[in-house]
């Protein structure tokens, strides 16, 4: 024997059988093509209509925003104006609350990606006593919402003095923000194959330069990834922000909070407000986008 397999008889008196696809499969091989892009791209405009309606109104009269709706200055383009913008920058209130934004968000951001880069190389690379079970402490602490820690951090902070303080909104969102970035991080690291860190150390690479020089050049995407994740979560925060900050000097969230509840419908001041405070994350989401995928995709596929 020659040890090939037999192949199948073909011929005029032999049958093809194929394998039937079901009702759901036919359809989803017929719409992959020019009919399932036109439905995304339908979708992704219906998306964004509240965004570019929002844009829109933050270009018109207080007037004519009153009269009509942002639809209407796609045939009359010459309501367009950038005064309201201009009264911002003369808005004190909202000119301080997005540098109080600025001034949380940083720093809070900052501080996780570099405490959690150095806990998640720890935890992934160092033997320590009782590692696996830290771990699995810091993993809990992921379930744990911020509701619960309102209360008893608030008196907290008000026996240490920094309540209603730039540094209290800080703490906080650092605090809520480690355990989800040691679990990222952790992971992401663990992936780096032990001979690379295995010949950095025969090179004479201690612990520190090897964090620096090996570890954190190949961890660039999940790093940035948590980096763009905890800026979202604060730049867009309320809640944390309405009970820690300084009520003289709020975020923006909080800020156009009050602005509705003061002056009700003051359209031309909280639609360029609410856009600017949306941009900007955006605009951070962009830059980093390839890294953001990236990182979110790491662990995915071993």
């Amino acid at each position: 024997m020659s040890g090939r397999l037999p192949h199948a008889p073909t011929g005029p008196g032999t049958t093809t059988v194929r394998a039937r696809q079901g009702f759901a499969a036919r359809v989803a091989a017929r719409a992959g093509g020019g009919v399932m892009r036109v439905f995304l791209v339908l979708v992704a405009l219906f998306w964004l209509m509240p965004t570019v309606g929002l844009l829109l109104s933050s270009l018109r009269d207080p007037a004519d925003i009153s009269d009509s709706g942002w639809w209407t200055v796609l045939t009359a383009p010459a309501e367009l104006t950038t005064a309201n913008y201009a009264a911002i920058l003369d808005n004190e209130t909202l000119t301080g609350s997005l540098l109080s934004t600025v001034l949380i968000t940083v720093p809070a951001t900052v501080l996780v990606v570099v405490i959690g880069s150095l806990a998640g190389y720890a935890f992934a690379w160092m033997e320590f006593p009782g590692r696996d079970w830290w771990f699995l402490l810091v993993v809990g602490l992921l379930v744990v919402p911020v509701q619960v820690a309102l209360v008893p951090v608030s008196k907290l902070f008000g026996a240490v003095g920094i309540f209603e303080t730039t540094l209290g909104v800080v703490l906080f969102h650092v605090a809520f923000g480690l355990p989800f970035a040691i679990f990222l991080l952790r992971n992401f690291f663990a992936e780096i194959p032990r001979e690379l860190l295995e010949a950095a150390r025969l090179d004479g690479a201690g612990e520190i330069r090897l964090f620096t020089r090996v570890v954190m050049p190949l961890g660039g995407p999940a790093i940035a990834s948590l980096g763009i994740f905890q800026f979202l979560w604060v730049w867009n925060d309320m809640l944390v922000a309405l009970i820690f900050a300084d009520s003289e000097s709020p975020p923006i969230t909080v800020a156009l909070q009050q602005q509705v509840r003061q002056f009700g419908n003051n359209i031309d001041i909280l639609a360029p407000g609410a856009f600017v405070s949306m941009v900007i994350p955006l605009a951070v989401f962009f830059a980093f986008q390839r890294q953001f995928v990236s990182g979110v995709m790491a662990g995915a596929v071993k």
